[in-house]
């Protein structure tokens, strides 16, 4: 088995295992990132690749933050101005209160529809729920957007029990959600 590290078109690196059965394919996606779609992976492939991989908290957040989160909201979290709001350096700054994380939690795990301001331009848009990830999944993407942009203050990580507890005070909609932004807004606890 042969590993090789690579750099993607935006700069950022990925390992590739060659051998045992592994047979990566390679898909140019049009946000300027890549992904590596794997087909015939036997598990000796599967094992050998997650114990070349880093452990941090929020290495599977990275992972799905690309896959899922980073078409609209761009892998370094800028958004696209008039569609999708910048994260960046916002959701430390949210995330600093108890009222904050649990909003951040609520929209991950529920989505959010609704109207908008981020950075003085009004947006109206749907954020989707991502609901069906475990609790641990849902913190480890928050976790990884608490690193995108500089954020002002560094602020303590998300826990998959923190989610727990949000998701277990009963399901909300997604102008449920949008609502709660709003109330948060009007105390300037969302910037």
């Amino acid at each position: 088995m042969k590993v090789q590290k690579i750099k993607g078109i935006a700069g950022e690196s990925a390992l590739v295992l060659w051998g045992s059965g592994c047979t990566p394919a390679w898909d140019l996606a049009a946000y300027d990132n890549f992904r590596m779609r794997v087909s015939g992976v036997h598990a000796l492939c599967v094992t050998a690749l997650a114990a070349l991989l880093p452990a941090t908290a929020h290495a599977g957040g990275a992972q799905t933050f690309a896959a899922q989160c980073s078409m609209c909201h761009q892998p370094s979290g800028a958004g696209l101005p008039g569609s999708f709001p910048r994260i960046a350096g916002r959701v430390p700054q949210i995330a600093s209160t108890p009222d904050g994380r649990r909003y951040l939690a609520m929209v991950l795990l529920y989505g959010m529809i609704g109207p908008i301001s981020v950075d003085g331009k009004a947006l109206n848009g749907l954020m989707p729920s991502m609901g069906s990830m475990g609790d641990q999944g849902v913190a480890d993407v928050l976790n990884h957007v608490l690193t995108l942009g500089k954020p002002a203050k560094k602020v303590a990580p998300f826990t998959a029990a923190e989610i727990a507890k949000v998701r277990s005070g009963g399901r909300k909609s997604a102008s449920d959600v949008g609502l709660e932004r709003s109330r948060l807004a009007a105390r300037k606890l969302i910037p």
